[in-house]
């Protein structure tokens, strides 16, 4: 590889890990909405968060894809590609897309959290309201006694 085909090719890997680092970016925010309405339990937003994300998700795979054979040949020829300054800019830049992606995870951790906890919340609400209903049904039937026992009444007086 010649070193203006290094260049040329770091040039095309550096202009794509641009573009991910701006979906990341928006990513992030998305991840940030996300935990937010997880956490006040708003599952309408938070579908529509998820359709976000997932067409931003599709989006980095898409680059993510056409990137593969591209990063395939920078490592073969990484003894060339090293002594370019703009592979120093390209590692800034992975290590920036690496931080937003463990930005994201760390988020996605907390939204988790917060669905887990709505969903302990809900059992709970629901084991409460299945025991209120069964200590209900039991007084009912001390308040109000079986027809079987009205008849004898009415025989006898």
């Amino acid at each position: 590889m010649s070193d203006q085909q290094a260049v040329a090719m770091l040039e095309q890997y550096r202009a794509a890990l641009e573009a991910q680092i701006a979906l990341l970016r928006q990513l992030d925010g998305v991840a940030r909405r996300q935990r937010e309405v997880s956490e006040a339990r708003d599952f309408e937003r938070l579908a529509a968060a998820s359709d976000e994300r997932d067409r931003l998700t599709r989006c980095l795979v898409g680059i993510e894809q056409g990137l593969s054979q591209v990063r395939e040949t920078l490592r073969q020829f990484q003894h060339v590609v090293v002594a370019h300054d703009v592979f120093r800019h390209v590692a800034a830049l992975r290590e920036t897309a690496a931080d937003l992606v463990a930005r994201i995870l760390a988020t996605d951790r907390e939204s988790m959290k917060a669905l887990a906890d709505a969903e302990l919340a809900r059992r709970t609400a629901l084991a409460s309201l299945e025991r209120g209903e069964t200590t209900l049904a039991a007084y009912r039937k001390i308040l109000t006694p079986p027809v079987s026992s009205a008849g004898l009444l009415s025989r006898r007086g």
